[in-house]
């Protein structure tokens, strides 16, 4: 047990800061100690930081620099910076801006950690580790008085689902694989709406969601038979014109993920949903022995699971992660997409008529 100067903190605290569209009902608003030092450990592959690459593009205003380890080989373009120094710019915590596969702390991390606590920085963390079961930031934080905070925490009493219609209307967005655009995809598609004078809610799956957003279920954390009902309590019955716009995780088709894509897929009930892509990617991030299968075969399946709890469930779109590529490129494949599907295809992030399309065919009654 902690000593009572230290607080180690789960979601679930009322929160102030909320998503860039419609507040809306949302499970486990969050406060946390804010602007951020984003670390980024020791990471070399880009598609593993999502969550500090995520914070950066999303919630610039809340990051005051970066932190990595000398092995890491990728960053933000942000200041980097010392925990310290963090501090003295203002930062009050040190998010952990690192997604990696089975979420787990690594032992090279913790001297990092260490010295954030020592600089008077809180810990904010989305990993499936807890920081309170790391010894030395456990017993640091009871002797520095710092907060340990862990993101990825479920609320209590998920119901198990009922896959029964619900009043309001849905988006989601899956993907041909992870960490490909499926969280700006769906942050962007809700802003557009609200932009239209929609009455829209951004509803946050994953720890840099629940992060921008202030509230949300983080469902690769919930047991796996109330997975489906998670989903139904993220988004429920809403006004009927009211659209929940639902970021979506894993793949239908990733062998280690598709468990959370299908239960978000009955839960959510979706009217529409926005296929995700990045067409530079050739191999499953984590998974190198599969290829990333074809955006047709992902509409098709998408098409005939969701059907089960909604029969009316149909595609608005493709979404291309073109960050990769320049802006003439971008274009012409968007457009040469479009084409070979006959649907909108667009890359939200960079805007423009081919996203103002989507968001026409996704509005559509």
């Amino acid at each position: 047990m902690l000593g009572s100067s230290a607080q180690v903190v789960a979601d679930g605290e009322a929160g102030t800061r909320g998503a860039r569209v419609g507040q809306g009902t949302r499970p486990g608003r969050l406060t946390l100690p804010q602007p951020y030092l984003l670390f980024l450990g020791d990471t070399v592959e880009a598609g593993f930081a999502k969550t500090a690459f995520g914070l950066r593009d999303w919630a610039p205003e809340l990051c005051v620099g970066e932190f990595a380890l000398p092995e890491a080989t990728i960053s933000l373009g942000l200041p980097q910076l010392r925990p310290a120094e963090a501090a003295d710019r203002g930062a009050r915590s040190l998010v952990i801006g690192v997604a990696n596969s089975g979420g787990f702390i690594a032992e090279t991390w913790v001297p990092a950690l260490v010295e954030a606590l020592e600089a008077g920085l809180d810990i904010v963390s989305g990993m499936h580790a807890k920081l309170n079961c790391i010894p030395e930031l456990r017993y640091g934080a009871e002797r520095l008085g710092r907060r340990l905070i862990d993101i990825r925490k479920p609320p209590e009493n998920i119901p198990v689902a009922n896959g029964l219609k619900r009043a309001g209307r849905r988006l989601l967005t899956v993907g041909t694989d992870c960490a490909l655009g499926k969280k700006y995809t769906a942050l962007s598609i809700a802003r557009a709406f609200a932009a239209r004078g929609v009455d829209a809610d951004f509803r946050a799956t994953g720890q840099t969601g629940i992060m921008i957003s202030g509230g949300g279920i983080p469902m690769d954390a919930v047991v796996s038979d109330f997975a489906a009902g998670a989903a139904e309590m993220l988004s429920p019955a809403a006004a009927p014109n009211h659209w929940d716009v639902i970021e979506g995780q894993g793949s239908l088709l990733h062998p280690a993920y598709a468990g959370v894509s299908l239960a978000l897929l009955h839960g959510s009930q979706p009217d529409v949903f926005v296929v995700c892509h990045d067409p530079a990617r050739k191999r499953l991030l984590g998974d190198e022995d599969f290829a990333v299968p074809p955006v047709e075969d992902i509409i098709e399946l998408t098409i005939a699971l969701g059907r089960r709890t909604n029969p009316a469930i149909r595609c608005g779109g493709v979404s291309l992660n073109t960050s990769a590529i320049g802006e003439s490129e971008a274009a012409e494949l968007c457009a040469a997409e479009a084409r070979r599907l006959r649907i909108p295809v667009a890359d939200p992030v960079r805007g423009g008529p081919t996203f103002d399309a989507l968001i026409d065919e996704c509005l559509k009654p």
